[in-house]
């Protein structure tokens, strides 16, 4: 199962990070006369899509199922992919990616609510953060891609390849993707769930009695509630802060770095260090994250993208970049990972899906902000360091917002458990 939504996330985030690697190619497109703005301006328009993509999906993925879902989003983003490829226009280019965007921005809260409601207790953290690697797998995807095509070939054969879930992924999900154990008993359709449960090792006992601590907390409205409405909020605003580092970054890396006089290659090869920087650092962090509580762990890692986002800002040596780039891989992209994961261990399985829809919806705001702020600045010619000045500004932001989400409850913090790995105290694990 988490393979399967692996290999989805691998295919989303390739068709996401992939403009990144485009946008040189776009800039020199034959007759398009495209500058920076309208570059961002594309750039963020799969962005606005995933914006509502992400909150319909989280709204209707409770009444519909999360396998479903899945399936709609990987069919759709991926023949939206094909149409790309083939965009005759800037303007057509730019509708098409907002509606492959409304595909992309579906399928991810139902691949997080999946993995964390199959992963083991006291290992959600790393397991999400296995499954939600694939992202930053696509983006390294992305950059070989496009430093073996983009010179010769363009930019069009690089978007054609984002329709590869169509013969690698969809056929595998269809066959062998489960349903939501917990939709599966809200449903009614018990034995399916009893028959998951014992195939895939779920604690059914402790789910109905997660969901029995649930019972009317279900549905949009239980967002914003006394006692969740502060961590909603926070959440969003969180997630906000990482989608606009997340994007900004993965769009205009490598024609910052070519505008600072680093050739094609080079310039591609920056963003191919930040996804993998962003790989093993999440991993690592996700670690951590299940030891000592994602709270303190994502807090981290936001000021880490900080401190890096400012090393980058000066003219220092290429290795130093390199590193820099590497660790603001997993500051951006990995805090966007471990945000995902504390909003999913916060949340009880009724609301699972639906708060990481707000989340990542409320989010894709910042995503749709940081190609168009990146595009900006490149266009204004004030100097390419304010790129990572203004970069710098959400990263801390973050850092403040996370310290901020309450306990849920008003229960302590994670503490370790006499085995070493980590056990919550939060109403959801304790009930558990």
């Amino acid at each position: 199962m988490v393979a399967l939504c692996f290999l989805t996330i691998v295919f989303d985030g390739y068709d996401l990070i992939v403009y990144g690697s485009a946008v040189p190619s776009l800039l020199a497109e034959p007759g398009w006369n495209m500058g920076p703005a309208q570059a961002g301006a594309i750039g963020s328009y799969a962005l606005a899509g995933m914006l509502i993509g992400a909150l319909g999906a989280g709204a209707v993925t409770d009444a519909i199922g999360r396998r479903r879902i899945m399936l709609i989003g990987i069919t759709w983003f991926s023949v939206l992919m094909v149409a790309c490829a083939l965009a005759p226009s800037p303007e057509a280019l730019g509708l098409l990616r907002f509606l492959a965007g409304l595909g992309l921005g579906g399928v991810i809260p139902s691949a997080i609510a999946l993995t964390v409601e199959y992963a083991p207790r006291g290992r959600r953290q790393l397991y999400n953060a296995l499954m939600f690697a694939g992202y930053s797998v696509g983006g390294v995807l992305a950059a070989v891609l496009a430093l073996l095509l983009a010179a010769d070939h363009g930019w069009r054969p690089l978007m054609a390849i984002g329709a590869a879930p169509l013969v690698v992924v969809l056929p595998l999900a269809w066959r062998f993707l489960p349903e939501s154990v917990g939709y599966l008993l809200a449903k009614g359709r018990d034995d399916e769930a009893w028959e998951l449960a014992g195939r895939y090792g779920v604690d059914l006992q402790a789910l109905r009695a997660e969901r029995a601590a649930a019972t009317g907390t279900a549905g949009p409205r239980a967002l914003f509630r006394r006692g969740t409405l502060a961590a909603t909020l926070l959440f969003g605003a969180a997630s906000f802060c990482g989608l606009l580092l997340v994007y900004g970054l993965n769009t205009w890396l490598p024609q910052i770095m070519r505008e600072a006089g680093y050739p094609l290659g080079s310039a591609l090869t920056f963003l191919l260090v930040l996804n993998l920087g962003a790989v093993v650092g999440t991993i690592s962090a996700s670690v951590l994250a299940d030891r000592f509580g994602p709270k303190p762990v994502t807090a981290a890692a936001f000021l880490l993208a900080t401190a890096c986002l400012l090393v980058l800002s000066q003219r220092v040596d290429t290795w130093l970049l390199l590193v820099a780039v590497a660790v603001a891989g997993l500051g951006s992209v990995g805090t966007q990972i471990l945000v995902n994961g504390y909003v999913a261990v916060h949340h009880p399985a009724a609301v699972r899906a639906t708060a990481l829809g707000w989340a990542l919806g409320v989010g894709r705001a910042g995503a749709i902000v940081g190609p168009l702020f990146g595009g900006w600045v490149l266009a204004s010619g004030i100097g390419i360091e304010w790129n990572f000045y203004g970069f710098a500004v959400p990263a801390l932001a973050g850092a403040l917002l996370i310290a901020l989400v309450p306990r849920p409850g008003g229960n302590p913090s994670p503490v370790p458990a006499s085995d070493g790995s980590a056990e919550s105290t939060t109403k959801e694990e304790a009930t558990a």
